[in-house]
């Protein structure tokens, strides 16, 4: 596909959607809508065999939903993702990571936007005080979950964010036994 032209439709501080004329390899005009956003980072706090996961109302389901701490920044800063991953950490949930590692990347929504997201694995977690949290997550709250709630949690759709699944996977393929164990 070709683009032919592109223009702003929407903008604010945490996205652009434009609209784009292309052509199709068959030669036939089309458009496709695009949501830019910046890179994410998300955020696997693990210890003792479970994870602690942010739940908060979510305005697009209409619903509260369990998930990773994950975000962008909101505006044009250039840092690494390590960076926000540790900044939205500590945001979200107050933990600090001794060890952050990170263990793979995902495109979140490639038919309607080119937002990746870098996932870390978060260990030897202290606690504190969550700091600084948009308007968005005023309601925010946090808990441990044991890692066979967690997956039952999946399979009965109480965790519907596809991100969170997503990580999930990456980190059961990271591994660390010969047995094929999770970390």
């Amino acid at each position: 596909m070709i683009q032919i032209s592109s223009r702003v439709v929407y903008q604010n501080r945490w996205m652009t959607v434009r609209e784009d004329d292309i052509r199709h390899p068959d030669g036939s005009p089309g458009i496709y809508g695009v949501v830019d956003k910046p890179t994410a980072a998300l955020i696997i706090p693990m210890e003792n065999d479970g994870f602690h996961l942010v739940e908060q109302y979510r305005y697009t389901l209409s619903r509260r939903s369990l998930e990773f701490p994950q975000g962008t920044w909101p505006d044009d800063r250039e840092t690494s993702t390590e960076e926000l991953a540790r900044a939205e950490l500590v945001q979200e949930t107050g933990l600090r990571a001794a060890s952050l590692e990170r263990i793979g990347s995902f495109s979140i929504g490639p038919g309607f936007t080119s937002q990746r997201c870098d996932v870390f694995l978060a260990t030897d977690l202290t606690e504190g005080e969550a700091a600084d949290r948009d308007p968005e997550e005023q309601e925010m709250t946090q808990r441990w979950v044991a890692r066979p709630d967690f997956e039952r949690m999946i399979r009965d759709g109480e965790i519907v964010d596809g991100c969170t699944m997503a990580a999930y996977s990456l980190l059961g393929l990271r591994g660390s036994g010969s047995d094929g164990s999770l970390p």
